[in-house]
């Protein structure tokens, strides 16, 4: 069997991810993350959250190959089978599909500035539609931020992704809290982690307007 692709971004970001995830999160629930990439996030997180069902989708069919290695060498019975998913392709799941959910989290790393714009506003949206009452959208990545100064190296990330695909980009966050609101979600919690990202909380209201 060929070894999975690895990911030394994933590797060295799972452990300031978990460290938050664990604060945040009740001790059970069930989880969709949503670009699982290289699976060594889901891996990571079912390992950690035993308690927790995990159910990871990539849109690149290829991906979902890395994916289900990497689940069945940790011998892990919280990892359900990695599913297509391409978010922008809505609705999100078939009628009568069995993991359709609702989850209480909806994971997304490091999606949203290597994804067209319009992606951002159908994650918001996806999510929305299958989250359980008190569930969360957890967003991971680097973001600008008004009145915060950006970083030289966020600003030749930017450059440099800009210059692969123009659609891509690191995304203001002002402008992610706005189709975020469009769905019916707000940002309820920032966490600064290392190398320059953000891990972000979105929720419904808990006094949604009349």
């Amino acid at each position: 069997m060929a070894q999975p692709d690895h990911s030394p971004s994933a590797e060295r970001n799972k452990h300031p991810i978990l460290e938050v995830l664990q604060t945040l999160l009740p001790a059970s629930g069930r989880a969709l993350e949503i670009a699982s990439g290289t699976g060594q996030h889901v891996v990571w997180f079912a390992q950690h959250l035993p308690q927790w069902a995990w159910q990871p989708t990539e849109v690149h069919r290829g991906a979902l190959y890395n994916i289900e290695v990497r689940a069945t060498e940790a011998d892990l019975t919280n990892i359900e089978v990695a599913q297509q998913l391409d978010v922008c392709r809505e609705p999100w799941f078939t009628e009568g599909a069995t993991w359709a959910g609702p989850y209480d989290l909806v994971l997304c790393i490091n999606m949203l500035h290597i994804a067209p714009w319009a992606a951002c506003a159908a994650l918001m949206r996806g999510a929305a539609a299958c989250l359980a009452p008190g569930g969360v959208l957890v967003t991971y990545g680097p973001y600008f931020e008004a009145g915060v100064p950006p970083t030289q190296s966020n600003l030749e990330f930017d450059a440099s992704l800009r210059a692969h695909d123009p659609s891509f980009g690191i995304r203001q966050l002002a402008d992610v809290a706005a189709v975020a609101a469009q769905a019916g979600l707000q940002l309820q919690a920032r966490h600064a982690l290392p190398a320059n990202n953000l891990l972000l909380v979105w929720g419904r209201p808990a006094n949604p307007a009349a």
